[in-house]
């Protein structure tokens, strides 16, 4: 139980009353009859807070959390007593989240109800626990409020940001191209598999005149081709500390981790299998797989998988993955790409190579543009801007070594990833070199 600005207020008017009778005789009468009433009335306050069963909640969560977005929360308040109660509701949050309208001060009817509304954000991915929620009810006269914890924990899940995803679902698969700015190379029916046989259009080359269908039905017929199927996509991703960058509301970790999805989604629409495996960190290996429950099982395999401080070790993720990864594949990896990765980087993808078609794409920290974009005004600011362009440097020089090997290399800033990796996972499909 707590104590109400009313009470302090009759204490203080105590004490006053007693410094007012040390000076005065005839007043230690008022001061004993104020402190006796005072006293009777705190001990009927606690009976009655003792005795009055506290309120109902019933909180109404969503079943997940999406990182970084604001999810409303519907309680509802239920009394059982003969009086109307003046309520401190305080809402639960679990750790790494934060609310809005968690504290609000209601007053429920006498055996009646109340809903009540707020809203979490959870900036951190992985399992929750929202806690009993917190009430401070005010007795009947005024004087203390009782706290009770009421509700049942509830667990939930804090999954990637799929917003992205969920948005580009809604597009036609053709159409969505331009609403996420990708630019897909236009070989029209040069493709590996064989759709069908349609109309000769200007334009079509030779090749794909179909003589026979030409022969049958005295008029020019071209086969038309898509893109091939059952292919594999694998992700490698780092779990290293070169991670844990922040870049805006998140982590380049989570950036990555919205790219894939991204990427696994494009990937499974058009037929092919997509798997993952994480490196530097926790080892986690999910094999290619494909169809309707693939989503699912790659957020549950992903929603709770954090960076770590291990530094990054390519050439070990590389050896894991191949050892797994028999059938080739378009592997795709994801990190964030140092000064001195060159050598190590190069042997990694010079294992994988041998039987997969690599991309290596690295999230470039934005801090790094905003530092070149700055004025120059002292020394200090000198040397960071030539270090920068020394970092900047060393970067392009491991990425032209990369693309001399035959390797795709995407270097974007984080929040330009998701669209860049789909881009170029267009192209090799239109391209048909997987």
């Amino acid at each position: 139980m707590t104590a109400t600005r009313e009470l302090w207020t009759a204490l203080w008017a105590w004490v006053a009353l007693g410094v007012a009778a040390s000076v005065v005789p005839w007043t230690r009468w008022v001061w004993g009859a104020w402190g006796a009433v005072l006293a009777v009335g705190l001990l009927i306050e606690v009976l009655v807070l003792l005795r009055e069963a506290p309120p109902e909640v019933h909180l109404a969560l969503p079943a997940t959390l999406s990182l970084g977005t604001w999810h409303p929360v519907e309680a509802q308040l239920r009394t059982g007593g003969r009086r109307d109660l003046d309520i401190e509701v305080h809402g639960d949050l679990p750790p790494h989240h934060e609310g809005r309208d968690l504290h609000q001060h209601v007053r429920v009817p006498s055996d009646g109800w109340l809903g009540l509304h707020w809203q979490v954000r959870a900036t951190r991915r992985g399992p929750v626990r929202f806690g009993p929620t917190w009430l401070r009810v005010r007795g009947r006269l005024g004087l203390l409020r009782g706290t009770h914890r009421v509700g049942e924990p509830q667990q939930l899940k804090v999954y990637p940001d799929f917003r992205r995803v969920a948005h580009y679902a809604l597009l036609s698969l053709h159409d969505r191209a331009a609403w996420l700015g990708l630019h897909r190379q236009r070989r029209r029916g040069e493709g590996l598999e064989f759709h069908q046989l349609r109309e000769y259009r200007p334009g079509d080359s030779l090749r794909q005149i179909d003589w026979k269908a030409v022969s049958r039905r005295r008029e020019l017929v071209s086969r038309e081709y898509q893109e091939e199927r059952n292919q594999q996509l694998v992700v490698l991703l780092d779990c290293g500390r070169r991670m844990r960058a922040i870049d805006g509301d998140l982590s380049h970790f989570d950036h990555a981790l919205n790219a894939v999805l991204l990427l696994a989604y494009v990937g499974l629409r058009y037929g092919d299998a997509v798997g993952l495996m994480t490196f530097s960190g926790e080892d986690r290996w999910l094999p290619p797989l494909k169809g309707g429950h693939a989503m699912n099982t790659l957020l549950n395999q992903v929603y709770d998988l954090q960076s770590t401080t291990q530094p990054t070790d390519y050439v070990e993720g590389a050896r894991r993955l191949a050892a797994r990864q028999r059938r080739r594949s378009l592997v795709v990896v994801v990190s964030n790409l140092g000064d001195a990765d060159d050598g190590e980087l190069t042997q990694a993808v010079t294992l994988l190579q041998r039987r997969h078609l690599v991309v290596h794409a690295s999230l470039r920290e934005t801090a790094l543009d905003r530092v070149l974009d700055q004025p120059v005004q002292d020394l200090a600011g000198a040397l960071r801007v030539a270090s920068t362009h020394a970092l900047l440097e060393a970067r392009q020089t491991a990425h032209d070594a990369l693309r001399r090997r035959g390797i795709t290399a995407v270097d974007v800033a984080p929040s330009a990833l998701p669209a860049a990796l789909v881009d170029r996972y267009l192209a090799i499909k239109r391209a048909g070199v997987l």
